[in-house]
C-alpha cells in the first residue's frame, strides 16, 4: 500500500474516531445517553455507523473525563448519579471557580471585558430551555450559557485551573439537565448573569465570588428538587 495512502487510512480513522468522541460526548451531557446506560459498541457503531474500533477509543477517552465508567467484558455505562457526589461535584466547582474569579479581576485586561460583556450579549437573546423547548434551542442556550461562564473565568492566566473548570462544568452540565425533567424552581437567572456582569467590570472580586456562589448555589438548589434530594 503506497504510504500516502496509509496516512489517509490513519487520518480517516481519527476523523471517525473523533466525530464518535463528539457524539457520545455531546448526548451524554445533553442528557440523551441517561446515566448508568449501558453502551455497547456494536449498538452505537449501528447507530453512527463508525466502525467499532473508533468508537471503542472514544469510549476509553471519555473514560479518562469521567463520563463514562468501563465494565470488564462488557463495554461501558454512562457515569451514574448521585446526591453525594452531585453536593461534592458543585463544592469543588465552587472552590475552582472562586480562584479562577479571584486572577481573572486581577489579570483581565479589555479584551477579557469585551469577550465577557459579548457572551451576554449573545446569551440574552437565546430563551432559556424548558419542557416544550426544542432540542436545537436547548443546545444553543447551553453554549451561549457555557461561554459566559467561561469567559468570566477565561482571564485566569492557569492553564491547570482552567483544565479543571471545564471538567467540573461538563459534570455540572449533566446535573443541571435533570432540573428540565422535575419541578421548576423560581429564579431569574438572566439578572443574576446580568449581576456577574456587573460585579466582573466594576473589578469587585468580592461581590462577584458571592454572587457566583449563590449562583451556582441556585442551581444546586434546583437539581436536588428535581431529584428529591
Amino acid at each position: 500500500m503506497p504510504e500516502n495512502a496509509v496516512t489517509d487510512e490513519k487520518s480517516d480513522a481519527g476523523s471517525r474516531t473523533e466525530r464518535a468522541y463528539q457524539r457520545l460526548r455531546a448526548e451524554i451531557l445533553r442528557g440523551e445517553l441517561a446515566p448508568g446506560q449501558r453502551l455497547r459498541a456494536a449498538d452505537l457503531d449501528e447507530r453512527f455507523g463508525l466502525g467499532l474500533t473508533p468508537i471503542r477509543e472514544a469510549l476509553v477517552r471519555l473514560g479518562t473525563e469521567g463520563l463514562v465508567w468501563a465494565e470488564s467484558n462488557r463495554g461501558a455505562r454512562v457515569r451514574g448519579i448521585s446526591s453525594r457526589e452531585f453536593a461534592d461535584l458543585m463544592k469543588t466547582r465552587r472552590d475552582i471557580e472562586r480562584l479562577c474569579l479571584v486572577e481573572s479581576i486581577r489579570r483581565g485586561d479589555a479584551r477579557w471585558e469585551a469577550e465577557v460583556m459579548a457572551s451576554l450579549h449573545m446569551l440574552a437573546h437565546v430563551s432559556l430551555p424548558d419542557l416544550g423547548g426544542s432540542s436545537a434551542m436547548s443546545s444553543e442556550w447551553e453554549s451561549q450559557h457555557r461561554r459566559f461562564h467561561e469567559a468570566l473565568v477565561s482571564a485566569c492566566g492557569s492553564e491547570w485551573l482552567l483544565q479543571f473548570w471545564n471538567q467540573l462544568a461538563d459534570h455540572s452540565e449533566r446535573y443541571r439537565k435533570i432540573r428540565l425533567h422535575g419541578p421548576l424552581v423560581a429564579r431569574n437567572v438572566q439578572a443574576e448573569h446580568q449581576a456577574l456582569l456587573d460585579a466582573a467590570l466594576r473589578r469587585d472580586a468580592g461581590a462577584l465570588i458571592a454572587l457566583m456562589e449563590q449562583h451556582l448555589l441556585g442551581t444546586e438548589r434546583a437539581v436536588n428538587t428535581a431529584m428529591g434530594w
